[in-house]
C-alpha cells in the first residue's frame, strides 16, 4: 500500500475529502518526524514505538581493497512494534 491509496482510504473511511485527507497524513507524518528530530520517542499505543538510538563509531573494512575505514557515529531511527500490531500481523 503506497501513500495514495493510504489518503483514499482514509478519506473513504472519514468522510473527508482526499485532499483533506492528504493534508492530515501529511501533518501527521511531520509531527513525528519533528519529534523524532528532536530527541523525542514517539508512542503509538497498540501501534509501536518510534525513536532515535545513536550508533557508535565503529571499524570496517571496505570490501573491495580489504582496507580498514573508520564508520562514524551516527544516529537512526528505529521502531519497535506494539502487541497488537505483532498479533494482528502474525
Amino acid at each position: 500500500m503506497n501513500k495514495v491509496e493510504i489518503v483514499a482510504s482514509l478519506a473513504e473511511r472519514t468522510g473527508l475529502t482526499k485532499q483533506e485527507a492528504e493534508k492530515a497524513f501529511d501533518n501527521l507524518f511531520d509531527i513525528l518526524i519533528e519529534s523524532l528530530a528532536e530527541g523525542e520517542k514517539v508512542v503509538v499505543s497498540g501501534f509501536g514505538t518510534f525513536e532515535v538510538k545513536e550508533r557508535k563509531a565503529r571499524e570496517g573494512h571496505d570490501p573491495r581493497t580489504k582496507e580498514v575505514i573508520h564508520i562514524p557515529p551516527i544516529k537512526a531511527a528505529t521502531f519497535k512494534p506494539g502487541k497488537v500490531l505483532k498479533e494482528k500481523v502474525r
